[in-house]
């Protein structure tokens, strides 16, 4: 193959760049900028797989997506064969899905917050279960409020796991009396996890590890919508009597008997209530700074570095958190603010719900007369998939800098990429937490 031929390569046979020519088999660099475009693009599908992810949720509380369908569709025939090979502009699209992201968690969240009520800070019972459960992961609100209302008088518990944890601070799901605790942590211990849970179990979103035939839990398992897997039943039509029916027939529950619990539910219309209090206590120096550790989790001892920054941090300092990367530590109590009623860890809710970070941010701003990037906010986001891509896309386009993001470079950042994010946002990548505690301590 010419250097020619190879400038062409992840266009012409239409491979990614994880795929193709610049990164596998060949050195870094080979390819020249093409090899760039087409890990940029690679950016765009994982961002516009997130945002779709969000567009669908809100499109089933009937919030009016169009603003985000025609990013979403400008933004494929923009990754079409042969159509573009600006870097400026690649860059300009990627801050599109951005501004798109910001645009769709908004409503995403009135839409949560419109038709379950505004969530309030709760604290619920952690792997502690009885009597006969369906244990539901994944994020979609709107089907778990439809399988609570299916289950009234049933004489079945239900129970949330990982990305669905925050469905029990909203009003009106948790006056179902049958909605009870929360069983297990990040989407990837399921299988663990889904092995002991002697339930049945539906995953109403991403993210579902692919199935083998050695799992028991098969025979337990349901899907809702887009979520599916050879052999196991899919929920139809809203349809929850088979679920129903599996649950009632399965022993009752008797080995999760945890005296743990967990607290979910600080939505930020909620934290804005406490705006006053928050403002005397900066003022009076009690809270020096907020640290945002929030993201999505992946297996491996790495994602220990966010626990570890979490519990260094001083009393005078408040955790902001959403997403599942909270599992990492949120099982620690860390009481108040010294000299306040304040929480030092409040969880905003689920991925989607990140976007509470940056209507906290801009009252701030507003609130001290203080450009956001100048407020003592310090940013540690963790990565794994589509929807944190969609999140720091959103951030970027908002102008928000000197993220810290770890536990490793995604794979489609090259030193052209790489030297771009650093030069205009200040982008950083996590390496030892005390070190970066040392660097981000205000």
């Amino acid at each position: 193959m010419t250097t020619e031929n190879k400038q062409m390569f992840c266009y012409q046979c239409e491979m990614s760049a994880l795929e193709g020519c610049g990164v596998k088999g060949q050195k870094e660099g080979t390819c020249g900028k093409p090899a760039t475009l087409a890990r940029l693009q690679d950016m765009m599908v994982f961002g516009l797989k997130g945002l779709a992810a969000y567009r669908e949720h809100a499109k089933e509380l009937e919030a009016d997506t169009s603003a985000v369908d025609d990013v979403i569709s400008e933004t494929l025939y923009f990754s079409m064969t042969n159509v573009n090979f600006s870097f400026d502009e690649h860059i300009a699209q990627l801050m599109k899905i951005g501004q798109a992201g910001v645009k769709v968690m908004d409503l995403l969240s009135e839409a949560h917050t419109t038709v379950f009520g505004i969530p309030t800070p709760v604290q619920i019972s952690q792997n502690k279960a009885e009597g006969k459960g369906i244990l539901v992961s994944g994020h979609n609100l709107s089907m778990i409020h439809k399988l609570l209302e299916a289950t009234v008088g049933k004489g079945i518990n239900i129970y949330t796991h990982s990305e669905m944890l925050p469905a029990h601070g909203y009003p009106e799901l948790r006056d179902y009396p049958h909605l009870k605790g929360n069983i297990g942590g990040a989407w990837h211990d399921q299988t663990r996890l889904f092995e002991k849970w002697p339930g049945a179990i539906i995953v109403s979103a991403n993210c579902l590890e692919p199935l083998k035939e050695r799992f028991t839990y098969k025979d337990r398992l349901f899907t809702y919508k887009i979520v599916g897997a050879e052999g196991i039943r899919k929920i139809e039509n809203d349809d929850f009597a088979p679920v129903i029916e599996k649950a009632l027939s399965l022993p009752d529950i008797t080995d999760f008997r945890s005296e743990q619990t967990l607290v979910t539910g600080h939505h930020y219309k909620t934290i804005l209530s406490l705006a006053p209090q928050v403002l005397e206590a900066i003022q009076s120096s009690k809270i020096n700074q907020f640290f945002v550790i929030a993201g999505c989790d992946a297996p491996g001892k790495a994602g220990n570095y966010f626990r570890e920054m979490a519990v260094s941090l001083p009393q005078e300092t408040v955790i902001i958190t959403s997403s599942c990367g909270k599992f990492r530590f949120n099982d620690i109590d860390f009481g108040t603010v010294p000299g306040t009623d304040i929480p030092r860890y409040l969880d905003l809710g689920q991925c989607n719900d990140s976007n509470g970070a940056v209507h906290i941010a801009l009252a701030l701003s507003e609130a001290l007369n203080t450009p956001v990037n100048d407020l003592p906010i310090a940013i540690v986001l963790s990565w794994m998939e589509q929807k944190a891509i969609l999140i720091l896309l959103a951030l970027f386009s908002l102008g928000i800098k000197d993220i810290y993001l770890g536990p490793k470079v995604p794979q489609f950042i090259n030193e052209d990429i790489l030297n771009f994010l650093v030069e205009t946002f200040n982008l950083h990548f996590t390496t030892d937490a005390q070190q970066d505690l040392q660097k981000l301590a205000a």
